[in-house]
């Protein structure tokens, strides 16, 4: 036995005719839910035969039998249970309630919600009070501040996840409004926007002394997200400690949890106050702040709890379509098997995450920094191209420049190193670039790969 019922998990033996109502009743419920299609009440799986086709048609009855739109709240994945091909369907909390049969409209008959391990009908009264409760400042609401919008960008990274393009592309997407105008989800995920996303780094632990500022915004926010996740991957630095079994590699946080961190940031930011998330590198910390707080009437235990309650659905659902997130409230889940609920603080307006380093692999590169003035002396110069190759390797284990690299390993001519040992390096891919999109860049850096 598995799966009980319970106030977030409704288990059906087949597919039937109250399944809408079911979504409905967890879109709106605060916390969500998950229904399981192929196992039966008392949580025996008992398996469904044509799975892609219960699967296509689960997504067009959420999609088209359903009220206010419920793109990016819902997933469906088939799972295997007890030797036995089950879906689940994972819901999350609606950000426009009530939510409703379309053919019934918002009314007692068409608008259901979670109570206890079962659905209810709800009372005029509890309609209205979620009506009046609706999120008013949904971003598909909101006009973009310009009309001349393109989505080459977005486009590629649908393509890239093998999606086809069609002419509808952002209506589908739920980018443009009822009255053919682009809203700000448009905007956002436009090739061009004046959305500013910055890194800074600072010296030390406050922002007294700014050493440098990112900017990666002003473009599509897919693409912008990848960058701040390559930059701050780059700085993300390991240390490598050999046993005689292994190589043992540590980051200075972890990188799976950062990763989830910045996307979070990303998605669930309140873009319709105009403020942006902000990533900032300390000397002990990485630290990533969003504007909104918690989104709807989720609380600090819901949300440590993974409940998922998306605040930009439409952002959602493009960023899982292209990959970068996988399946709603996987993301918190993923940081809170590191970490514990101390990284967070709850803002009146803003949520921040702090990730203080490891002071095992921070002791590690201080030593490296030590070190690093200590050049190879004549006597000690390895005259082997072999030997400067794994020189270079251990050495760029921390970002390098070439003159950082040429002056370790004992070369002058710069040429003879691009040639001899900077190109092959690139080529067999055993180092690479730390700003790829710009080869010549003058802060450009090489990093081993690991």
């Amino acid at each position: 036995m598995s799966n009980i019922e319970t106030n977030r998990i409704e288990n059906k033996e087949q597919l039937n005719e109250d399944f809408e109502q079911e979504v409905i009743a967890f879109l709106n419920y605060r916390e969500g839910g998950t229904i399981y299609v192929g196992i039966k009440k008392n949580g025996q799986a008992v398996g469904i035969d044509n799975v892609d086709t219960i699967q296509l048609q689960i997504k067009d009855r959420i999609k088209n039998n359903i009220q206010p739109s419920t793109l990016g709240l819902f997933d469906v994945i088939v799972e295997t249970i007890e030797n036995k091909k089950v879906i689940k369907v994972v819901i999350s909390s609606g950000t426009e309630k009530p939510y409703y049969l379309r053919k019934k409209g918002m009314c007692p008959a068409g608008c259901y919600i979670r109570i206890g391990s079962s659905k209810e009908q709800m009372t005029t009264e509890m309609i209205d009070n979620l009506y009046a409760k609706r999120v008013r400042n949904s971003l598909n609401k909101i006009e973009s501040p310009r009309q001349d919008l393109t989505f080459k960008q977005l486009k590629i990274y649908y393509e890239g996840q093998g999606n086809a393009i069609t002419n509808n592309f952002e209506r589908n997407l739920e980018l443009v409004m009822e009255n053919g105008k682009y809203n700000y989800n448009g905007y956002l995920l436009a090739d061009e926007n004046g959305m500013s996303i910055k890194v800074a780094r600072y010296a030390g632990t406050n922002k007294v002394d700014l050493l440098e500022n990112y900017e990666f915004g002003y473009c599509s926010l897919i693409k912008a997200t990848k960058s701040v996740i390559d930059k701050m991957t780059v700085e993300n630095k390991r240390s490598a400690k050999i046993t005689p079994k292994e190589r043992i590699e540590k980051t200075l946080v972890d990188a799976t949890a950062l990763k989830e961190a910045i996307i979070n940031a990303m998605v669930h930011n309140d873009y319709s106050s105009g403020i942006p998330p902000v990533f900032e590198i300390f000397s002990d910390r990485f630290t990533i702040t969003s504007y909104g707080g918690l989104p709807q009437e989720i609380t600090q235990e819901d949300f440590f709890n993974a409940v998922s309650a998306p605040r930009n659905k439409e952002l959602m659902r493009v960023f899982k379509d292209v990959d970068l997130v996988e399946q709603l409230g996987s993301g918190m889940e993923r940081i809170m098997s590191v970490y514990d609920k101390s990284i967070f603080e709850f803002l009146p307006n803003f949520l921040r995450i702090n990730f203080y380093f490891d002071k095992e692999v921070l002791k590690y590169l201080g030593q490296i920094e030590q070190n690093k003035p200590n050049k190879i002396t004549e006597q000690d110069r390895p005259n082997k191209k072999k030997e400067k190759i794994e020189l270079i390797l251990e050495f760029c284990k921390v970002p390098r420049s070439v003159k950082e690299i040429m002056e370790y390993i004992g070369l002058k001519h710069r040429p003879t190193f691009v040639y001899d040992y900077l190109n092959p390096l690139l080529d067999e891919q055993k180092i690479q670039m730390t700003i790829p999109d710009k080869p010549k860049s003058r802060n450009q850096k090489y990093i081993t790969i690991s």
